[in-house]
């Protein structure tokens, strides 16, 4: 398994898909708790979100709405990335029809994931970084072998077996990334909008037309990025175990 490639090819799934990658992002990531965070801190929510039965219901409704698009632009990314890796056209529509036939066994999968990893981080932390790894690539492998909850676990587990410490230098890499657009995201907070700006936002007063942009933007790289690489160390897990897929090979043979 190589580092390299993993973030090769991710990055060049990227920029040669620009629309499709950003816009599902965008589309199903983004947008989607932007809306939800402008309802949440508008004046009238930080007013009445604790006594008004209709406000509470309509944010939880947008909430659970949101999840479920953050879970279709997850598939959709899957698709998306796995497809262009093998040698196929890369659709928008069909990578985000993926991703809603595939929004309930990520939920699903979601839960049990975050149950598995708070169970191994309560003991002393190490078996929950041990257990996020192993489990590392069973979001696509849900996706693509249409496996199952519990076969995406053991997928996962087999593939990521030899591979576990280049997996998690991975994965740290993957966090300085994301440490990285926050830094820069938090600047641009500043200077698009001001300290005081952001003070009033933090205190329920609304969210300025630039805070939304930016929260957008840093949202729409970050869901980008990280979903493409962890797509494509399934990739490369997949390939290194079980060969090319038939489509590449028939690029190299053919």
């Amino acid at each position: 398994m190589s580092i390299g490639r993993v973030f090769n090819r991710a990055f060049a799934t990227i920029g040669a898909n620009p629309l499709t990658m950003f816009g599902i992002s965008f589309l199903f990531g983004a947008l989607p708790s932007v809306i939800l965070k402008a309802l949440l801190q508008s004046p009238r929510a930080t007013q009445t979100l604790p006594f008004d039965s209709t406000t509470l219901l309509l944010t939880a409704g947008v909430a659970l709405l949101t999840l479920a698009f953050n879970f279709l632009a997850q598939g959709a990314l899957v698709r998306a990335t796995v497809a262009y890796s093998d040698g196929q056209p890369v659709s928008f529509a069909e990578s985000a029809l993926a991703g809603l036939r595939k929004i309930l066994p990520l939920f699903g999968l979601a839960i049990l994931l975050g149950l598995i990893v708070i169970f191994g981080l309560a003991l002393l932390i190490v078996p929950g970084v041990i257990l996020y790894v192993i489990l590392s690539v069973a979001t696509p492998a849900l996706v693509e072998e249409n496996s199952g909850i519990f076969g995406a676990f053991g997928r996962s587990a087999a593939l990521t077996k030899g591979a576990r410490w280049n997996i998690f230098a991975l994965e740290l890499v993957v966090l300085v990334i994301y440490w990285i657009i926050s830094a820069v995201v938090g600047v641009l907070f500043l200077a698009l909008i001001g300290f005081q700006n952001l003070a009033n936002a933090a205190q329920g007063q609304g969210l300025s037309i630039g805070l939304i942009a930016v929260s957008a933007v840093s949202s729409t790289l970050v869901i980008t990025i990280i979903s493409t690489i962890q797509t494509s160390l399934y990739v490369e897990l997949r390939n290194w175990k079980d060969g090319p897929a038939a489509e590449a090979l028939t690029d190299i043979f053919g």
